[in-house]
């Protein structure tokens, strides 16, 4: 098991490039299965979950060319069926939350498609209900194959029809759009999800010639198209990575500029920075976070404590929550952080607190942090990265902490950003991989 091994303190400055979404990769490159004819891709991130979803196509019977860093070509012409029902397929799906999206692109093109129990970050129920749901409206059905922690699912034919979800569910979202796509008549999903990943999803199955419309809403309306054709599209930076490195220049930032990056395409997260106290500010090539000795945390109109809570976009990304406990740590003010939508996801804190953090976790949904205004500094510590977002945020606690910190199971951290020693490193971070 791989370690990093972090002295803190060190100041960061400099530009830093952020890598292509991870989610929206996961959701186009599994698109690629719904036409036989060439789907090229660029700015594709060299992480492990991508990397892992590529080797499955691979495996499935994707022939996939790489032209260069990030650039893929994907044709999905002759896929190998009976393997989807292989135990090797099944083992590999369990430990890829990812492989859930190839179900949508699989009913809708072969009417078949088999669901293993999806593997992931453990941070709380992760349930397939609204998948499952969604592909029941168009007209799928599935059933248990005895012996095995499998579903198989079919559809004689998919038809469209108005779904409202029980959540906005952003892989479910994702998922049904897939499979409806290719489905007789129209489909309209409402209390779709809206995030970026999903209007990136929409713009490309449109270039292959599908008929999205309602695209940024909650309320899609899909005409369902006998085939779909090769297309071209490329991946837009991370926000949650853009989110994370505002966090570190925060903390630990002497002058830290984000390039490529467009405060419009980043929602509500700069103004949960700023309630933080944290100052964003935008440049020519992208966004500058300027040295930083004090940031105070605001509070609301009557006086009261802030509140940040994630929401469905574009409400707070829930995966941003982990960082910004970390950066609340050393404002000035305290802050109540209401993760809403993971009950586990919280449970990294006592790492914090275990640094010299003053955090009280109330409940497995809700903390309060009482930051330190850098009078205090965290100290170093030996700790485990539980999952990819708690793994980034005990990250840049080492980065800020007094001493030489030592984070161990980095493979979750490798799941979500790229590189992520090397391109601090240029930045001035003191940080090596070990083990």
């Amino acid at each position: 098991m791989q370690s990093f091994v972090i002295e803190g303190g060190h100041p960061l400055r400099g530009t830093i490039i952020p890598q292509g979404a991870k989610n929206e990769a996961l959701q186009v490159i599994s698109a690629c299965l719904l036409t036989s004819e060439e789907v090229r891709i660029s700015n594709v991130p060299n992480i492990l979950d991508v990397n892992n979803l590529i080797l499955l196509l691979k495996d499935m019977g994707v022939k996939v060319t790489r032209h260069a860093v990030g650039d893929y070509s994907f044709v999905a012409e002759d896929l190998h069926l009976d393997y989807l029902e292989s135990d090797e397929f099944v083992r590999k799906c369990s430990s890829l939350r990812g492989s859930v999206l190839l179900i949508g692109p699989l009913l809708a093109r072969f009417h078949r498609a088999v669901v293993a129990k999806p593997g992931g970050d453990k941070i709380g129920r992760r349930r397939l209900d609204t998948h499952f749901l969604g592909f029941s409206y168009l007209g799928a059905y599935s059933s248990p194959i005895k012996g095995r922690e499998v579903y198989q699912l079919r559809a004689d034919r998919l038809t469209g029809c108005h779904m409202l979800l029980d959540e906005a569910s952003v892989t479910g979202t994702a998922n049904i759009i897939m499979a409806s796509v290719l489905a007789e008549g129209t489909t309209t999903i409402y209390n779709a999800a809206c995030e970026p990943y999903i209007q990136q999803l929409c713009h490309l199955l449109n270039a292959m010639g599908a008929q999205i419309s309602g695209i940024a809403s909650n309320l899609l309306t899909i005409v369902g198209v006998k085939s779909l054709h090769g297309a071209t599209h490329r991946i837009q930076p991370d926000m949650i990575e853009v989110g994370s490195f505002i966090g570190m220049a925060a903390m630990v930032g002497d002058g830290i500029t984000i390039s490529g990056v467009k405060l419009s395409d980043l929602g509500i997260i700069p103004d949960i920075y700023r309630r933080l106290g944290v100052r964003v500010q935008t440049v020519d090539n992208g966004i500058f976070i300027p040295r930083h000795d004090s940031y105070q945390v605001d509070t609301f109109i009557d006086g009261t404590i802030m509140t940040i809570a994630d929401a469905p976009w574009p409400g707070l990304t829930p995966d941003l929550i982990s960082v910004l406990i970390v950066v609340a740590t050393q404002a000035k003010g305290s802050v109540l952080i209401h993760q809403k939508m993971f009950e586990s996801r919280l449970f990294f804190v006592d790492k914090l607190i275990d640094m010299g953090a003053q955090i009280i976790l109330c409940d497995p949904h809700r903390a309060v942090v009482v930051g330190h205004d850098h009078s205090i500094r965290l100290r170093a510590g030996r700790m485990t990265s539980p999952d990819i977002r708690a793994g980034i945020a005990l990250l840049i606690a080492a980065l800020s902490a007094d001493g030489t910190s030592r984070i161990a199971n980095i493979e979750q951290i490798d799941r979500g950003y790229e590189n992520i020693e090397g391109r601090l490193r240029q930045l001035g971070a003191h940080i090596e991989r070990v083990g």
